[in-house]
């Protein structure tokens, strides 16, 4: 066999490992922002040009969210919070749409003081998405239904959804960083309405 043939069977050799070392990482990547990301990954490539566009923006918000100073809260915090949202689970009976807003704007505080930026509403939901894609959406629906009462009046029903709702993410961020399966646990207590918790 020539030289040349030799030189060339290796460097093709050479390319299609390459490429196939390429596309393996490539599926790596994929499966491990599935894998954290959950729905919100899903998401995220049916709003964007391509799944590239969206798994760059989702390593990228992973990125940010690496550099945000993201803390757990005091034993001290986390008893004020608790008692704060039973407040706000109680004032529901007589004023939900009250207790919606208010629930928003614990939840937004609760970001703060765990150390994610407020700045925006996307921005909240990118820096949540990280660590808490499992709740996000129910973040999303919430703040929508509060949004949307603001300008029509939402019934009853559609309030209580959104403070069960409301009540996931809560408990999620409230937890710092619990196991995987504990997200279940909480999804179905949460499911309980604001009054049978008075």
């Amino acid at each position: 066999m020539p030289t040349w043939l030799l030189v060339v069977i290796i460097l093709i050799a050479i390319a299609v490992l390459g490429a196939v070392t390429w596309l393996v990482t490539l599926e790596l990547q994929r499966k491990r922002l599935r894998d954290r990301f959950g729905p919100e990954y899903e998401r995220t490539v049916r709003d964007r040009d391509s799944r590239r566009d969206a798994e760059r923006e989702l390593a990228a918000r992973e990125k940010r969210h690496a550099e945000l100073d993201i803390r757990p809260l005091s034993p001290s915090a986390h008893e004020r919070y608790a008692q704060r949202w039973a407040l706000i689970q109680e004032q529901f009976v007589d004023r939900p749409a009250r207790a919606v807003a208010e629930a928003d704007r614990v939840l937004v505080e609760l970001m703060a003081e765990r150390g994610y930026p407020t700045e925006g509403y996307d921005q909240q939901l990118a820096d949540l998405s990280v660590q808490h894609a499992r709740t996000l959406e129910h973040y999303r629906s919430a703040h929508e239904t509060m949004r949307n009462h603001e300008h029509t009046e939402a019934s009853t029903e559609k309030l209580r959804d959104a403070m069960v709702r409301y009540r996931t993410v809560f408990e999620d961020l409230l937890a710092d960083g619990a196991e995987p399966g504990d997200h279940d646990r909480r999804d179905a207590r949460a499911r309980r309405t604001p009054e049978s918790r008075s």
